[in-house]
C-alpha cells in the first residue's frame, strides 16, 4: 500500500494497493491525492528514499503537478513519523484483527477503514483530539473568521 498523508491535518488524501512497492503504486496514491485535494503549486510533498519515490515517473507525476518533491535523510525514522504512524495504526487497527479472504476483501476493508473510520472519525492526539476531517472544517473556519 502506498499512502500519500496531509501532514497539517493527518488525513489521507490519496493510496494505492498492489502486489509490489512500485513507482506505478506511489504515482496512483499521488494522482488520488492530486485530484482529491487539489494541492497549490509550490506544494511540498515529502518521502523517504524507496526506489519508487526515486524513481524518473514519480518525479514527473509531481513536476506536472507543480509540487516540489523532499526526500528525507537516509536512516532517520523520524524524518517520515506521519506516514510511519499511520501505518503502524492501520497495522494494529485492522490488518492484525481480521482474517482476509483475498485482496479484494482486504482492499473494501482498508477503504473502509481509512476512508470511513480514519479520515472521519478516528481522533489523534496530535489534533486536539479530533478527526482529520473535523480539525480541516475547524482550520478553515478559524482563517474565515479573521479575513
Amino acid at each position: 500500500m502506498a499512502a500519500v498523508i496531509d501532514a497539517f491535518s493527518r488525513r489521507v488524501v490519496g493510496w494505492a494497493m498492489g502486489d509490489r512497492p512500485t513507482a506505478e503504486l506511489t504515482i496512483e496514491a499521488v494522482d488520488m491525492a492530486i485530484s482529491a485535494a487539489r494541492p497549490a503549486r509550490g506544494l511540498i510533498h515529502h518521502s523517504d528514499h524507496g526506489a519508487q519515490y526515486t524513481s524518473l515517473a514519480y518525479g514527473k507525476t509531481l513536476q506536472k503537478a507543480g509540487l516540489v518533491g523532499s526526500l528525507g535523510t537516509v536512516d532517520d525514522a523520524l524524518d517520515n513519523a506521519v506516514a510511519e504512524s499511520f501505518f503502524a495504526t492501520l497495522q494494529t487497527e485492522l490488518l492484525d484483527r481480521y482474517r482476509w479472504s483475498s485482496r479484494s476483501v482486504l482492499r473494501r476493508g482498508i477503504f473502509d477503514h481509512v476512508e470511513a473510520f480514519y479520515n472521519r472519525r478516528r481522533r489523534h492526539s496530535a489534533l486536539g483530539y479530533l478527526n482529520p476531517i473535523d480539525y480541516e472544517r475547524r482550520w478553515s473556519l478559524t482563517i474565515t473568521s479573521v479575513a
